[in-house]
């Protein structure tokens, strides 16, 4: 895949933001400080008087964000993904999803891929903390056209959106003409026959390699991109799950509480299915090269096949 382009989502986000801009003269974005990091910088620099930086005061952005919706303002907060959902998770609830404010949240740097950065800003539990506030849409883009179009249709749609965006550059694989971003709707990538990978982020382009390797060892594996991992899209994980009999989940993110638990819930309900889950298993992060993290800890497309291999066999 030496040849495929590759763009951090955070740029995409960056970008998109800037873009939007244009559209829509109600948006907002607020920053703490990072607006070099975030890519909220680009917008800063198309719209200086609609950009707001807060300082490093997570908190207090939250609450300003806040009040600016319920002035008819779009606000977009951005920080890290740590800071964001972690040291922000209180006001996020009772601020924002309580009252269902019409705040969209930009977490950038999130997961493992943060890299050298190390444990305490890899965050690996944002989606989990983030489902749980009731009335949360949560997306976790594959790339950079998933990432841009998510951003557009957070604006778009009424209500708190927690949108999440990665420091490391990744393929781009959505660039084609009939690709078409709903929030809620889940995108089957690849037919199969003997097991299901649902993805989202950064381990769909893994798991797409991933299920070319398969094939080469006789195992025909279904992809699915589920990039709104809140609501959920039912319909297509119990249909493919009818088909195939078996479900992996990946994710740069705990297994506890993101992509992977809410497979399981559906699936617990309403198909009881045998599920392997891929991603964090229990563990903080480490300070290190992206790639070498995503290797070390099975993310990558050699680590997807060879859980999955042992899996259906």
């Amino acid at each position: 895949m030496a040849d495929v382009v590759k763009i951090a989502t955070r740029e995409s986000y960056g970008n998109a933001l800037a873009e939007c801009g244009k559209d829509f003269p109600e948006l907002v974005v607020l920053d703490a400080d990072l607006a070099g990091a975030t890519k909220t910088g680009v917008f800063k620099k198309a719209f200086p008087d609609r950009h707001i930086d807060c300082g490093i005061a997570e908190c207090n952005m939250t609450g300003i964000a806040a009040g600016l919706a319920t002035c008819g303002k779009i606000p977009f907060i951005s920080s890290f993904a740590m800071f964001a959902a972690g040291r922000n998770f209180e006001q996020v609830r009772n601020s924002i999803g309580y009252p269902h404010l019409n705040v969209k949240i930009g977490a950038t740097h999130a997961g493992i891929t943060v890299g050298e950065d190390g444990a305490t800003h890899q965050c690996n539990e944002d989606v989990a903390l983030m489902r749980t506030i009731p009335g949360m849409t949560v997306i976790v883009p594959s790339d950079d056209v998933e990432a841009k179009a998510a951003v557009r249709a957070a604006i778009e749609m009424e209500g708190p959106v927690y949108c999440r965006f990665g420091r490391a550059a990744v393929p781009v694989i959505n660039d084609k003409p009939d690709y078409k971003f709903e929030i809620g709707k889940g995108v089957l990538l690849r037919e199969g026959t003997d097991v299901t990978i649902v993805a989202s982020g950064i381990t769909v382009a893994s798991s797409l390699e991933a299920a070319e390797k398969l094939a080469a060892e006789g195992i025909s594996a279904e992809v699915i991109n589920i990039h709104t991992i809140k609501p959920l899209d039912e319909e297509i994980i119990l249909t493919s799950a009818k088909k195939t009999g078996k479900v992996v989940t990946a994710e740069e993110h705990s297994v506890i509480g993101g992509l992977g638990s809410a497979v399981c819930d559906v699936l617990c309900e309403k198909m009881p299915t045998p599920v392997l889950k891929i991603g964090m298993y229990d563990k903080f992060g480490e300070s290190g090269p992206a790639n070498a993290l995503v290797a070390k800890y099975g993310l990558d497309a050699e680590g997807i096949y060879s859980k999955v291999k042992d899996f259906v066999k």
